[in-house]
């Protein structure tokens, strides 16, 4: 196994009034649409990434993931229907946080869920980039997940949806 790609904990913020989100390299970028829900906040909004043109993300703050489609361009398609981060995600009032703690989840609607960068975040807690119990919590978080998917037919939106969450996308 190759060594992890060491990298500090991404952050970003969501303004709601603003309609904006900075990324994790400060970079601001206009949101077409942000829906606040009492149990989470939903962002559309285009990406100037070259594997992708538009993105869309559910922040669950009381799941601790945070669901999203990216919209790839031509000739960079990924064979996954949901992207999910596990981490840490919260609102100030307007302003929405989210704090990576480096576990994902590639889920493939009605086939398979599957976790990735388990080696970052050995990595990252072995540099101090992540406390021990923020690395627990993801594990702990992404094999909850990981259940509810599979017993939802490996289906993230259904999960979601039994837990009093529908989620809706463009």
């Amino acid at each position: 196994m190759a060594a992890a790609k060491l990298h500090h904990v991404k952050s970003e913020t969501f303004d709601v009034d603003a309609r904006t989100n900075t990324d994790p390299k400060g970079f601001v970028r206009p949101v077409d649409e942000y829906r606040v829900e009492p149990w989470g906040l939903y962002m559309a909004r285009p990406s100037d990434h070259p594997k992708f043109g538009y993105l869309e993300s559910w922040l669950l703050p009381e799941q601790g993931l945070r669901a999203s489609i990216f919209h790839f361009r031509p000739g960079f398609e990924r064979d996954q229907d949901r992207y999910v981060d596990v981490g840490r995600f919260w609102a100030d009032g307007s302003m929405w946080h989210s704090r990576d703690h480096y576990l994902d989840l590639v889920v493939r609607t009605g086939r398979d869920t599957t976790v990735e960068d388990v080696d970052e975040l050995f990595a990252g807690v072995g540099a101090g980039l992540l406390e021990p119990e923020d690395a627990e919590r993801a594990v702990h978080i992404a094999l909850r997940a990981v259940d509810g998917i599979a017993a939802h037919g490996h289906d993230l939106d259904a999960w979601v949806s039994s837990l009093g969450m529908p989620l809706t996308w463009r």
